[in-house]
């Protein structure tokens, strides 16, 4: 399972081997015991990765054979292409931008997301401090 965590500085991606359900249920416990209202719902994310990647192929390959109706690929522009999921959103407010997206999606597609994700963090890391200095 892919947990995309969304706060106000970005976004976060983390691979989780528990199911959706398990997490799910989790979250509405904590959120019972703590007396915190809690929102879950069906619902689809999206975010970009560069198309200079050069795992990126290897992921729509893994899309095509394997992606099934949760995910898609779209090229944005010529810098980026769109990864779109669909899943569940877990958050104390819907009008809220903060929150939990998950999914679930073949072990390979989560892994290659996962690898791509942290790839462009890491480039978005070094292009920071070379700016910096």
């Amino acid at each position: 399972m892919l947990k995309l965590t969304y706060t106000e500085s970005g976004f976060y991606i983390e691979r989780l081997a528990q199911s959706p359900e398990q997490l799910i249920a989790l979250r509405v416990i904590l959120a019972m015991r703590v007396g915190q209202k809690i929102v879950v719902e069906p619902s689809s994310a999206a975010f970009l990765l560069p198309v200079n990647l050069p795992e990126l192929s290897m992921l729509e390959m893994a899309v095509q054979k394997e992606g099934g109706e949760d995910i898609a690929l779209c090229v944005a522009d010529d810098e980026f292409v769109e990864v779109s999921l669909g899943g569940t959103w877990i958050t104390v407010d819907p009008e809220y931008e903060n929150g939990i997206f998950i999914t679930a999606l073949s072990d390979r597609i989560e892994l290659l997301l996962f690898k791509l994700w942290q790839a462009t963090e890491a480039n978005a890391s070094v292009s920071q401090e070379a700016s910096d200095c």
